[in-house]
């Protein structure tokens, strides 16, 4: 029976409500639902004069449901999405981003994974709120961060990996692995604790961080796709590494002492390097130095044993003369540059007294350097 009938609706008639009098109607009167329906109906037996179950309105109505079942197949990937097409539970092609169509359930279904993000794990590490600072803080997780290295020593830890869904691996992806975050999870934190435990804790510490990283993703990546998991690992990020809070000021005093160390051994190689280019240098002076000597001597040596062959040639023509000849330079070259007094023994000398130091009277001249006559100072 309509509510209309009724005078006022179903709990009673007049313009109260179930709980007295209700608010007086203010402005337009919203359209009844039921004189909505009246109308539809009417103007579906104005189109089907022979009621619902004619032959034509069986026709129209089957035909409207299989519109709207076509229509049903229309839907929309966003811009971080891949639609996956399944047909019968089978995958038949993957879409890309934008409005796309499949043949309507239960022919063909679809899977929208967002294969197009970039998705972070952090290892050793969580963020939890903390409504003190009015944002998220990170909180170490040792069981995840620890690592053995492989001079059997403590690591702490922690690292992101970032990774994505391959453009031609989706499938894989939704029916290859259940849990593919904790998967990656996994996968990682293993790689990376065997890459620690063939390293050494020093190279970690210092200067290595960027071939760890290589190694750990170069491993994950290899046994994601031995599972067939249709991931791409983007790249490995070492936030921290430390050695364990509880040893990590004994560490960092070994580390001073390391660095002196090698300031040390740099200040003595700079000595060193200043030191050895001199010695070798003075060293391949004196080499030069006696090489010129001994090529001096020798030439010398080789030019007066030549003088002397000439000099024996000479004296074998002559002699007499060639004696002669070598008395008179061998006189000139010593008594050259000597003071000299020449007494003949003739009557001009009588006046001499003998023991008169005539050495002393006589002007010392300096020596000369050219060649002396024969005959001396008178």
């Amino acid at each position: 029976m309509p509510w209309k009938n009724q005078g006022g609706g179903p709990w009673g008639s007049g313009p109260k409500g179930p709980w007295g009098s209700g608010p007086q109607p203010v402005g337009p009167r919203p359209p009844d639902l039921e004189d909505l329906l009246r109308r539809g109906q009417d103007r579906l037996q104005q189109i089907m004069p022979g009621g619902y179950f004619s032959g034509i309105g069986i026709t129209l109505i089957v035909l409207l449901i299989v519109a709207f079942w076509l229509l049903s197949g229309f839907f929309r990937v966003q811009s971080e999405e891949l639609g996956v097409v399944l047909r019968f539970g089978k995958h038949v092609r993957t879409v890309q981003p934008g409005l796309n169509y499949h043949l309507p359930y239960p022919i063909e279904t679809v899977l929208l994974p967002k294969a197009l993000r970039v998705n972070t794990i952090s290892i050793g590490m969580t963020l939890i709120d903390d409504p003190a600072r009015r944002g998220r803080s990170i909180r170490d997780v040792p069981e995840e961060s620890l690592m053995l290295t492989g001079d059997e020593n403590i690591v702490d830890v922690d690292f992101t990996v970032l990774w994505r869904i391959k453009p031609d691996g989706v499938g894989d992806f939704l029916f290859n692995i259940q849990n593919p975050e904790g998967t990656v999870k996994a996968v990682a934190e293993s790689s990376m604790r065997e890459v620690i435990g063939r390293s050494q804790i020093q190279p970690i510490l210092t200067g290595a961080r960027n071939v760890t990283e290589q190694g750990v993703q170069e491993l994950i990546q290899k046994t994601l796709d031995s599972y067939g998991a249709g991931i791409q690992i983007s790249q490995v990020q070492m936030q921290k590494v430390d050695p364990p809070a509880q040893v990590i000021d004994a560490f960092r005093d070994v580390q001073a002492a390391r660095a002196n160390l090698e300031q040390l051994q740099n200040e003595a190689q700079t000595y060193a390097n200043q030191v050895v280019p001199q010695a070798r240098g003075r060293a391949a002076q004196i080499m030069q130095a006696a090489e010129g000597y001994k090529e001096q001597a020798v030439a010398e040596a080789k030019g007066q044993s030549s003088r002397f062959l000439k000099v024996y040639e000479e004296y074998k023509k002559a002699p007499d003369v060639t004696r002669e000849r070598i008395y008179l330079e061998t006189m000139e070259r010593v008594l050259g540059g000597a003071d000299k007094l020449v007494y003949d023994g003739g009557p001009s000398g009588q006046g001499i007294v003998p023991y008169l130091p005539l050495g002393e009277l006589t002007t010392k001249r300096p020596p000369t350097t050219g060649p002396q006559s024969s005959g001396g100072n008178r």
